[in-house]
Formats: structure tokens, sequence, C-alpha cells
């Protein structure tokens, strides 16, 4: 059998089979949304230019998903696959342009189903995938800045470097390894417009400017709290510590991805390997992201949350496929064919078990059954519909989810009672003992959670 024919005519189907796969096996095994994306959602019912956490991307994807599908859990595991499938697509055509060479192409995209970010981790639609797609267009778009140097180019680039950021502020790193690039063009007398340069960095700060005035307006609440998410300034130990533990887990995450790798190739020698403007572009775009967050951990003794690293890996099929593409084995092509298959089916499997073996897992939460509660008891009780819930995302946010209605999701009501109207229906969730104390309404608990329900009879 010629492998290597194989793989380019099932590379679309597997496309295809990797969303179809991703989005059936977490639908049929989980009982409820995981947490980031009722966090997702809970945001969305109340759209703004950002959230305490992060900025609104998310949000709006979500949303726009609720208005077309509603609470059908299946629609969001699908949304994260569209995300994965759009970014797999695009370092696709990248490294088409790159190579011309279809099949190197499309091996630069298989092996990143090495890298769980790219398959276990994405049935939770959360930021980190958000930022998927547009890492990948803007390292696609960049690319065709330095080849063509045409204004459109940079308008897109522009445009989707500050979707990116919408999506989660470490895009910013992208975005530095991308003007790093131009100004090492421009220093080296490369043919890069200065003027597109410009129009480009104009466009991203036109694209996060609502977003930028939602900062000023809260007191830069999500910077804040991604700032205590690293656990603040660390001691002297931990400018050490951290990026140590940083490296340790980035080369066992990798290591699927080195196998097939190895498969490969007939030599992984690095040494050998030339230097041209393709190892250029992806130097800056690839590996100094990388190392300005390997910095940030190093300089400030913060700590690198794993799953931050989600987008960072894209390109990495690409910058291995260019260093090796000397020395790859096409004999050895069915030794990589058989890995990537057990890789490919070792992940869902994993998940599926997991999710069914597991008992302590956010996904086992009966957010559907106690909305069914809530709601029934709610209308035995009063005749207006539920507007509003009140609490913490979780529990809040399920309900704000589940529940008929779709009521806006709000965190507290401290100072924010003018947004209530006479004829909105609240529920208030959290602490039951000090629920029970305050509550005017109707009082109850489920589990752990009180509720509070204050409607018209």
């Amino acid at each position: 059998m010629n492998y290597s024919k194989y793989i380019q005519k099932y590379y679309f189907p597997f496309l295809f089979f990797h969303l179809f796969l991703w989005t059936l096996i977490p639908s049929i095994s989980n009982v409820n949304l995981p947490l980031d994306t009722i966090e997702a959602l809970a945001w969305g019912s109340d759209l703004k230019w950002g959230f305490v956490k992060h900025p609104p991307l998310s949000a709006f994807a979500v949303e726009i998903f609720y208005n077309l599908f509603g609470n059908r859990d299946w629609a969001y595991y699908l949304l994260s696959q569209l995300f994965v499938i759009t970014a797999f697509y695009f370092v696709y055509l990248l490294s088409k342009d790159i190579f011309k060479n279809n099949f190197l192409a499309i091996l630069s995209v298989l092996l990143l189903e090495g890298i769980f970010f790219y398959n276990f981790t994405t049935p939770e639609f959360n930021v980190n995938v958000a930022q998927l797609p547009f890492w990948s267009i803007a390292c696609f778009f960049s690319w065709r800045c330095i080849k063509n140097d045409k204004f459109l180019d940079y308008v897109l680039l522009g445009f989707f470097i500050g979707l990116g950021i919408l999506s989660k502020y470490l895009f910013v790193y992208l975005a530095i390894g991308i003007k790093l690039l131009f100004v090492y063009l421009i220093y080296k007398s490369k043919k890069i417009s200065i003027f597109n340069v410009f129009v480009a960095g104009l466009i991203v700060l036109l694209v996060i400017l609502p977003h930028l005035f939602w900062l000023i307006e809260n007191n830069f609440i999500s910077l804040n709290y991604g700032l205590k998410r690293t656990g603040g300034l660390g001691s002297i130990t931990d400018h050490f510590y951290f990026p140590i533990v940083f490296v340790l887990k980035q080369i066992a995450i990798l290591i699927p991805f080195f196998i097939m790798l190895y498969l490969l190739t007939s030599k992984l020698n690095i040494k050998k390997t030339k230097i041209n403007n393709k190892l250029v572009f992806l130097f800056f775009v690839c590996v100094t992201p990388i190392f300005l967050i390997l910095c940030t951990s190093f300089l400030l003794g913060v700590k690198i949350r794993t799953m931050w690293m989600t987008p960072f890996y894209l390109l990495i099929g690409i910058l291995f496929i260019e260093i090796t593409k000397d020395r790859l084995n096409l004999k050895k092509i069915k030794k990589f064919t058989f890995a990537f298959i057990f890789f490919f089916l070792l992940s869902p499997a994993t998940y599926f078990t997991v999710s069914l073996i597991s008992e302590t897992k956010r996904t086992d939460y009966p957010g559907k059954e106690i909305a069914i509660l809530i709601e029934d008891r709610w209308y035995e009780n009063f005749s207006n519909d539920i507007k509003i819930v009140v609490g913490d995302e979780w529990y809040a946010g399920n309900l704000s989810y589940h529940l008929a209605s779709r009521p806006k999701w709000v965190n507290d009501l401290k100072g924010k009672t003018s947004i209530i109207k006479s004829e909105d229906g609240v529920i208030y969730t959290g602490n039951p003992k000090v629920l029970k104390k305050i509550c005017p309404g109707i009082y109850g608990t489920i589990k752990p959670v009180g509720y509070c329900m204050i409607g018209k009879r």
C-alpha cells in the first residue's frame, strides 16, 4: 500500500472525522457542559465588551450558537471543534504555501494530533480554544505579508490579531513575535512596507478599542484577574522553579508528537539544518512566543499554567518538517501511519473512559435536573418568567443556560439593583445559610446550594 497517497486521499475526511468524533464523544459521555463553557455561556447571556476574567470573544461565540441551537450540549462541543478544524485548515494552507508540497503540508497538521491540546482538552470550549483559529490565520497572513507585501494582507492580519487579543490576552505574545519579525525584516532591508505595518497595527487597535474602553471603565479588572492567576510576583526560588517546571511539562506534553516525528525521519539531526527565510519566519511566529512566555516566568517568578500554551504549538509541525524535510524517510510512513492512528484513537478512548469512570467531574453535575426542579417550583408560586439569576458562573450560570427563559446572569447585585425591573423574576444562588436569613421570597436548597426565588404571584 502507498501510505503517502492514502494519507493525502483521506486528509479532508480525517478533518471531518475529527470534528464528528470530538463532538460525539463528549455529547454521549458528559451529563453537563464543562466549567469554562458554562462560564462563557453565563457571560453570553448579558454581552459586554469584557468580563471579570477575560475579553469577550468566547462569550460572543457561544451566544451566537445559543441563538441558533439553544441549550443543546452537542452544539457547544461542535463549536469547539469548528474552531479547532479552522485552525488546522489554516495551518495546512500556510504549510502548503511554505513547502509547495501537499504531502508535507498534511503531515504538518497530522503531527498536531500528537499534542493533547488539539484533541483531549478541546471539548471544553473556552478562551484557550477560542484563540486557535485566529492564531493560525494571523500566522498565515503574516507569511503572506512578508511574501507579497500587499496592503489587504496587512489589513486582514491586523483584523485577526485584534480578534485573537479579544479571545485571550496571551495572544499578545504572538503579536509581539510578528512585530519582531517585521522589525527584523525592515532592519535587513527586505521589501516590507513600513506604512503597511503601521496600518496593521492601527487595525489591531481599532478592533480592540471597545474592549480597551471597557477595561478603563472597569479598573482593568480582567487584567488584574490574569495577574492573580499567575500567583503574583514570586520569591527568588520561584524565578527558577516555575520555569523549570514549565519546561518539563512542555517536554512531557510533546512526547507523542516527537514519537511520530521520529518515525518519519531517518535521523533527527537539527545541527545540519541551514538557516533560510522560512526558518526565520517560523522562528519569530512559533519559537519566539514560547520563549517570551518562558522569559515571563523566569523574570517575574510567576507560574505559567499548562493550558495557557494551547495555541502556541500550532506551527510546531511546520517547524520540524522544515528542519527535518531532507531526512524524511518515506519508507517509514507505514509506521508513522499506525502511530498516528494509535494516538488519534487513544485520546477519545481515554476521554470516554475517564468520563464514565470518574464521579467527581464538573461534567457530572445534574444541571438540567436542577433547572427542571427550580422551574417547576417557580411556576407553582409565580406568574412571571425568570429573567435574572444571581451568583457564581457555575451554579447561576448553569441555571442561565438550562432554564427555558434564558435569564441574564449577574455575579452579584451590589450597586446594580437598577437593572431589575418590577416585572423581572430573580433567583439568587449561593450559601444556603446566608440566603435563608436574607431571602424575602421562596427559599429552597438543592444539594449544597441555596436558591432564593423572588417573583410575582
